[in-house]
């Protein structure tokens, strides 16, 4: 039997939903109320209208806010590059040649050892307010090291993706037909019961855009829907392909034309920016406001990975994103709540509305824009997941 809990004396709820609140995208809610029955919201409104409960949290003053949403991470690996950061930082560019320092050390571990840092991983975010994380293979390239990847990672979280074409294997490096052929046949038919996703990396030192096509097309025929590493260091074919393709989402969007822009405006594909990306290879900065203002769906996500960006913090990718990319704090909170939700095509997450599952964060600050205003500083107090306070 499941025990209902009201969250109440919440100085600012962010619902994401306009009609339950201020008609603001962020739905905001003063001196409100949450109230979880089992794993969902039953309520939200004015704390002193707060239905009857078995439990009473006081939240004090503070702000409430949706559990973030980060649709776009690579959790399962091992080793770590921090000569490459430190070398970079000191003035080399970043390649997508890094990823094979990574493939290395991934395919010497053990199962064990995988999961342990996946693990890590997942449970560090949540310490942050993620409450759903999307993860990818991509650091195996063989038949077996991807299947592995996916399995482990498909036993922590719902949002797993196949990305056997993060790079041409070394091992077939002087061959890449090969290698999309392995992708798209043998690799996908041993993937594709673990993931409900597909992802390449469409980019020059990966994948082109007729191998990119073939790849998605393959693993859509197989059940799992697109999403593309789109348009990160170069102008090319992914954000377009991705809409072609009806992909969730086209992540980085970087390197955007007028068309491009277009595109993303008149489609369901949703813009994911990874501002930790940026900062980690200091590259220029996605421009959010243009994507914007052009009526794109945007979500924000931290792209955690050993290479180019090892941040798990949400947080920190919002106050970058409102400080480089020119987002509002409004809209860098609702890109990493219900942005992120679009970006997996979910509706029962990202959002405080009855239905919806009850993750929501507390902050030790009055208001959601102190995730912006006070960067780097530890604001999240409280989690609950699936209606259970786990932090």
């Amino acid at each position: 039997m499941s025990s209902s809990t009201a969250i109440t004396n919440i100085a600012t709820l962010v619902t994401n939903d306009p009609s339950l609140g201020d008609s603001s995208p962020l739905g905001l809610v003063r001196d409100a109320a949450v109230v979880i029955d089992g794993d969902r919201i039953v309520w939200t409104g004015a704390s002193s209208k707060a239905l009857a409960t078995d439990n009473r949290v006081d939240a004090g003053g503070r702000a409430v806010l949706p559990g973030f949403v980060d649709s776009h991470s690579h959790l399962v690996f091992a080793g770590d590059r921090t000569e490459e950061f430190n070398a970079r930082m000191s003035g080399r560019g970043y390649t997508a040649g890094g990823i094979r320092t990574t493939v290395a050390a991934t395919r010497a571990a053990s199962d064990e050892e995988l999961e342990r840092t996946l693990t890590r991983y997942l449970a560090e975010a949540l310490r942050q307010g993620t409450t759903t994380m999307e993860t990818k293979s991509g650091y195996g390239l063989t038949v077996a090291d991807e299947a592995r990847a996916l399995r482990l990672a498909a036993a922590h979280t719902d949002e797993v993706t196949y990305l056997g074409a993060h790079i041409v294997a070394p091992d077939l490096a002087d061959d890449p037909a090969a290698y999309v052929a392995l992708v798209t046949g043998e690799m996908l038919d041993a993937c594709a019961p673990h993931a409900r996703w597909i992802d390449v990396f469409c980019e020059q030192g990966a994948f082109d855009g007729d191998q990119a096509r073939a790849i998605l097309t393959a693993g859509r025929a197989k059940g799992l829907h697109p999403r593309i590493h789109a348009n990160q260091l170069s102008h090319g074919p992914g954000v377009q392909l991705a809409v072609e393709l009806d992909a969730a989402s086209a992540d980085h969007c970087t390197h955007l034309t007028d068309a491009d822009v277009d595109a993303l405006a008149h489609s369901r594909t949703v813009a994911t920016l990874l501002p930790g990306a940026e900062f980690s290879t200091r590259a220029e900065w996605p421009d959010a406001r243009r994507l914007l203002d052009a009526g794109v769906t945007v979500a924000l996500s931290t792209d955690c990975n050993p290479g180019s960006s090892f941040t798990s913090s949400v947080p920190f990718c919002i106050a970058l994103a409102v400080r480089d990319m020119r987002m509002t704090p409004d809209e860098a909170v609702w890109s990493a709540t219900a942005g992120g939700a679009a970006a997996l095509r979910r509706t029962d997450v990202g959002r405080l509305t009855p239905g919806a599952y009850a993750d929501l964060t507390l902050l030790d600050a009055p208001s959601h824009v102190h995730l912006a205003y006070r960067p780097g500083v530890p604001l999240v107090s409280g989690v609950w997941r699936r209606g259970v306070r786990v932090v």
